[in-house]
């Protein structure tokens, strides 16, 4: 029984990842003890740790109703705990004990069923002293502030820990040239500080509300000595009374132009500091009662956790910024589809990812002729980019050249080889001929094209598979098909028919069956059948879909 309640301690103590003495704050697990109860709430074992956080020794205990050891009032309470053991599930509460001595103290205690070699059933209790209310604070705002990259969410997110548990509004600032994507370093230079309200939130019951009073987005200049210039020039908190308020709100303010000076009583701007540079501030406000000198620390400890997520949050913001431009850069611009062509295109990178592998490209090329070609690079995220965007403008400058598909493939496949890092890709190249309505493609180690019939039925194109691109030394061989008019020829990467959950070759039949179903508009049905087949954005997804019409080039 004894190990099972070091089994106890061990979890309590491990949990959250970090040692007892881990980080500001951390609750002191020296004081945690843990005991074990029967079913009818008996004491049956007792460790040292209980004994010096309740008073009792073993000998006093042992055998007797746990309730014995706690105030009457917390006896009920107990006894809807054992209820709860009884059904299979845990308690958690703050009980008042009682040691030998008469004193009492609040204890945080835990009962849990433990599963025992022999019957009868035990109860394992961990009992502790209650986390104080500002060391609990901090605690939620570790978790709560890194759950989310959302500048505006993380904002939200310390309106919501702060009011009203530490103050009765709230509002967050971050400098300006930090929400236009500018890094931390450079500071104001003595320059007025210019920041804009992220959010903001007041108590219940304040009169008026925060949305309308200080709503989000409004860009405040912060000149001379006001509260928030010296918080951010001194990076350390600055308090001030409500005869200051003008500095943090609107001179119109909420009605009657009083705005929060006219509601609360004592301010207090906090830098929201990281990486030793002051990336904002937040003002607190109080209706009644000034902040101590203890709150005005606890004020800074939090400011501190909420800065690190909303600089996590930021650099995040422009990496997704930088992303996003470069995703613009390496993709093709809206197609102009060639006369006596139509063609639909779609893609989605992985979900987890912004740019990625794959590529294609429309190219118009002599005696009316159309290349569509398709790439998958290895992999996705910025390194399958850099060799997408490598393998890409060779095939876009090959067929330009003229080259036919087999021989495109044989010259991409030499260029992957060439490359300062491995290159491992997949690749199909079609060109379509409208004035003899045909199409001649290869492949390199690429999934085969699918063909729609008009009659609503599909096949697989027979084409030579051939070997990834950056393999080695090999040949590709081209086919040459005649197409039917109303005929859809689809090219394709493995994101759109395969999964975890589905092989290509079910996923590959999925895309026949949507191809033969579909009617309308060539664009609409490229991106119904992109919503329907792609389960779980596991893998970049790309699909091409050209037809020569009944009358090529009218």
């Amino acid at each position: 029984m004894v190990e099972s309640g070091i089994r106890v301690a061990q979890r309590f103590q491990t949990a959250g990842g970090m040692p007892a003495a881990a980080g500001r704050g951390a609750q002191d697990l020296s004081a945690v003890a843990t005991f074990t109860m029967s079913l009818d709430g008996r004491v049956s074992s007792w460790s040292a740790a209980a004994g010096r956080l309740l008073g009792h020794q073993a000998q006093q205990v042992l055998g007797r109703p746990a309730g014995d050891l706690l105030d009457p009032g917390s006896r009920g309470d107990l006894a809807g705990a054992l209820t709860a053991i009884t059904a299979g599930t845990t308690w958690a509460g703050v009980l008042t004990a009682r040691a030998a001595d008469g004193s009492g103290q609040h204890v945080s205690f835990r009962l849990e069923p433990l599963i025992c070699a022999d019957p009868p059933p035990q109860i394992a209790v961990t009992a502790s002293p209650p986390v104080p209310a500002g060391q609990q604070l901090l605690l939620d705002a570790g978790l709560r502030f890194g759950a989310t990259l959302d500048l505006t969410e993380t904002a939200r997110q310390i309106v919501d820990v702060t009011v009203p548990r530490f103050a009765d509004a709230c509002a967050v600032y971050l400098l300006e040239r930090l929400t236009s994507g500018s890094d931390l370093a450079g500071g104001e230079g003595g320059r007025a500080a210019v920041a804009r309200r992220l959010a903001s939130g007041t108590a219940p019951g304040a009169g008026w509300a925060a949305a309308q009073a200080l709503p989000a987005g409004e860009v405040l200049v912060l000149t001379g000595g006001t509260p928030g210039a010296r918080c951010v020039a001194t990076s350390s908190p600055v308090s001030f009374s409500g005869a200051d308020g003008a500095a943090v709100t609107r001179p119109a303010g909420p009605p009657n132009g009083a705005g929060i000076a006219r509601g609360h009583t004592s301010f207090l701007a906090v830098p929201l500091a990281t990486r030793d540079m002051v990336a904002g501030f937040m003002i607190l406000a109080r209706v009644a009662g000034p902040f101590s000198p203890h709150e005005i620390g606890l004020a800074d400890e939090l400011a501190e956790r909420a800065a690190v997520g909303l600089d996590n949050a930021q650099v995040f913001s422009r990496q997704r910024r930088t992303a996003e431009a470069v995703q613009r850069g390496l993709l093709p611009g809206e197609p102009t589809v060639p006369a006596g062509m139509e063609v639909a295109q779609s893609y989605l990178p992985a979900a987890d990812h912004i740019i990625g592998g794959d590529w294609y490209d429309i190219l118009r090329l002599s005696a009316g002729r159309t290349a569509l070609i398709v790439g998958d690079a290895m992999g996705h995220g910025p390194e399958a980019a850099t060799v997408m965007v490598q393998l890409r403008a060779g095939a876009h400058a090959l067929a330009d050249a003229g080259l036919k598909p087999e021989m495109l493939l044989h010259r991409l496949n030499k260029m992957a080889s060439t490359l300062k890092e491995p290159a491992f890709a997949t690749c199909v190249c079609a060109v379509f001929d409208p004035a003899t309505r045909s199409c001649v493609i290869a492949r390199a180690g690429h999934l085969p094209p699918v063909l729609a019939l008009p009659d609503h039925t599909s096949r697989v194109v027979d084409v030579p598979p051939g070997l990834p691109l950056g393999l080695g030394p090999t040949t590709f061989d081209a086919v040459r098909l005649t197409l039917p008019p109303q005929a859809t020829l689809a090219l394709y990467t493995d994101g759109l028919v395969e999964s975890r959950r589905r092989p290509f070759d079910e996923g590959i039949l999925a895309l026949r069956a949507a191809l033969a179903a579909s009617s309308g508009p060539l664009q609409a049905s490229c991106d119904a059948i992109t919503r329907s087949l792609r389960e779980y954005a596991e893998d970049d997804t790309t699909l091409i879909l050209a037809r020569i019409p009944d009358q090529p080039g009218a």
